[in-house]
């Protein structure tokens, strides 16, 4: 089972200063449909059983993306669609919408929210995109992200106090996220294992990294090649077998950075993104990361 990100296009209705889907040069960029179904059968043929939309606001494109969504269904594989429900303004135009979604053959809606995006969409209407689900039968979930300050406390008291299905997603620090001052964290050392979900963007290139792989500029380290010049397979195959790849799913980045060297004390101020970018980002660490990764690294646990 394979399940991937699909960046049909990068363009979004709103400007969140969370956001990390940023800095892409040209600033907006767009798949062909039909270049875009044909990926969608290369994927399917390479074992993909789940496509997430995302990159942009995917609804903008509203028509193709309901394309795109009976492709997926003719090939049984499971779609979720990430949107900022900026179209739920009221019901009536919240059914015509899931409708047309249900129809097309979509399995969950991913709903963001934030305070940030609370600055652009009403909160109101992801509450509309909730409850719309409810009624058609769409499963859905709200993804929540917060950098855990008190200021997101009223935010997630709206969540719950509409009874609604959501979960925590940390802010990551990047693109226009990079400005906000970081909070101290306080947890455990943990593992900090990541799966390492596919992304495929809007010019066709392919990242072993769904959430961050576009903004390692020093290393292009998760970029995989273009499955409109390698079979997608291969591109998969490349993720596989990587064994720096491999530590990263098995051992977990906390592993990693204790083996390059980066004291205990420091590893655990840093979240799991991070994390990964102080490491995989510097030319001379992932050097020697990745020579040590077929054998030295991959015995560095207990």
């Amino acid at each position: 089972m394979r399940n991937i990100a699909f960046g049909y296009s990068t363009r979004c209705n709103i400007k969140c200063s969370h956001c990390v889907a940023v800095g892409e040069e040209p600033v907006t960029t767009k798949m062909d449909l039909e270049e875009a179904k044909s990926s969608i059968i290369k994927l399917a043929a390479a074992g993909v059983t789940g496509i997430s939309f995302t990159a942009g606001e995917p609804t903008l494109y509203f028509d193709d993306l309901l394309e795109l969504l009976k492709q997926c269904r003719v090939l049984n594989i499971y779609t979720r669609v990430v949107t900022n429900s900026f179209w739920a303004k009221d019901s009536t135009a919240t059914k015509a919408h899931l409708e047309a979604l249900k129809d097309a053959g979509i399995q969950q809606l991913r709903l963001s929210y934030s305070r940030w995006h609370g600055e652009h969409v009403p909160l109101t209407n992801v509450r509309n995109a909730a409850y719309g689900c409810l009624a058609v039968g769409i499963d859905y979930f709200v993804s929540f992200v917060t950098d855990f300050s008190t200021e997101d406390e009223t935010y997630e008291t709206f969540l719950r106090d509409n009874s609604l299905k959501f979960f925590p997603e940390p802010l990551i620090y990047s693109g226009r996220a990079s400005d906000h001052l970081k909070k101290d964290l306080f947890t455990d050392y943990q593992d900090n294992r990541c799966s390492m979900n596919c992304y495929l963007a809007p010019d066709f290139n392919m990242f072993a990294c769904c959430d961050a792989g576009s903004h390692f500029s020093e290393t292009n380290i998760f970029l995989l090649g273009n499955i409109q010049q390698e079979s997608p397979q291969s591109l998969f195959n490349k993720s596989d077998q990587n064994p720096l790849f491999t530590c990263i799913r098995n051992l977990g980045l906390s592993a990693i950075a204790s083996y390059s060297g980066l004291p205990s004390r420091e590893i655990v101020t840093y979240r799991k993104c991070e994390l990964c970018e102080k490491l995989l980002n510097c030319p001379k660490t992932l050097t020697t990361l990745e020579d040590d990764a077929h054998y030295m690294l991959e015995h560095w646990h207990r």
